[in-house]
């Protein structure tokens, strides 16, 4: 189970699963694959991953600790998870280090960009950094507007989200789909 070295770190294991539980189902909505433009490759999954966890970390960033330690063993179990796909997909252990260095400076990368665009409330500088990382060297791409304005969604929910409700891994993503 990926979660196996969260139970010497703290006592959060449970809070930790249900939150990571209820963002990686966020990020497999079909719905995303359908109708947003998100490719269904492991690549695609990576990036949906990676984009619910950004705006997971950008709504704790002002939580009280307990919330930042949560959000920070969520990320560690995102790690922990990738880690064990890249392991799955055949890479050996000696390649194992490189892959996760270049992931995780993805991930990191995408926080940066995601965070920028989300911060000025710019939806097109969203849409272009979501259609260079979904759908890179790719001619005629998908513009990413749906989901750009999909996450946008996203963050105005989470930021009316009570503290208690991230404080015990309830904090959950409203569902894709046309809005009526």
């Amino acid at each position: 189970m990926i979660f196996g070295l969260f139970k010497r770190k703290s006592g959060n294991i449970a809070i930790v699963e249900r939150q990571y539980a209820h963002l990686t189902a966020a990020a497999r909505q079909p719905f995303l694959y359908t109708d947003l433009d998100v490719p269904d490759t492991v690549m695609g999954r990576f990036e949906m991953l990676s984009a619910m966890l950004i705006l997971y970390f950008r709504r704790t960033r002002s939580s009280p600790r307990t919330g930042q330690e949560i959000a920070q063993e969520i990320v560690d179990a995102f790690f922990e998870d990738v880690d064990h796909s890249i392991r799955e997909l055949g890479i050996g252990d000696a390649g194992v280090p490189k892959k996760m260095k270049k992931l995780a400076g993805m991930f990191y990368g995408r926080l940066e960009s995601y965070a920028a665009a989300l911060d000025g409330s710019d939806r097109e500088m969203l849409a272009a950094a979501l259609r260079r990382n979904f759908h890179p060297e790719r001619e005629g791409a998908p513009s990413m507007a749906g989901l750009a304005a999909y996450l946008f969604l996203v963050e105005e929910v989470l930021s009316g989200i009570p503290e208690d409700a991230v404080e015990v891994g309830q904090l959950r993503i409203p569902p894709a789909g046309p809005r009526t």
